[in-house]
């Protein structure tokens, strides 16, 4: 691990983003209905990505374990995709760019296990980091 030890806390913020298409409108419905037969798809995603992005550390051997003091999971449905947006916030000595794009991953793959059953077109696309702030460096997509 990258040595931190003489870095200063600071407020950092991460938003990341995770797309994933779906076959038809039938699928969109019974998201939107809650009528998937393995359940809620937004409630059980929103539980994955939490779980996710607070196992980043245990998953990349190179992550810092941190305290995560925030985080936030919002989908947006735009015709057939599913925009996934998670943001992540601590005060610490590094980021947690990595937690969000982790936890966007995660949401996305329960999203495809609970839909499958009913549409085999789903596509997970665009996992990547919108912005990030706090630290030497900020990035703003």
């Amino acid at each position: 691990m990258v040595d931190i030890t003489q870095k200063e806390n600071s407020h950092r913020t991460a938003i990341a983003q995770a797309i994933v298409n779906v076959g038809s409108q039938k699928t969109i419905t019974a998201i939107e209905e809650k009528t998937v037969p393995k359940g809620d798809v937004f409630a059980m995603s929103k539980a994955a990505g939490f779980l996710g992005l607070k196992k980043t550390p245990e998953l990349l051997p190179d992550c810092h374990p941190l305290p995560i003091e925030f985080a936030g999971i919002e989908y947006e449905i735009e015709g057939l995709k599913i925009i996934v947006k998670v943001t992540v916030k601590t005060f610490y000595k590094t980021g947690v760019e990595v937690e969000a794009m982790h936890g966007a991953s995660v949401v996305a793959l329960n999203m495809y296990d609970m839909l499958k059953p009913i549409d085999k077109n789903i596509e997970i696309q665009q996992i990547k980091l919108l912005k990030k702030t706090g630290g030497k460096s900020d990035i703003n997509n």
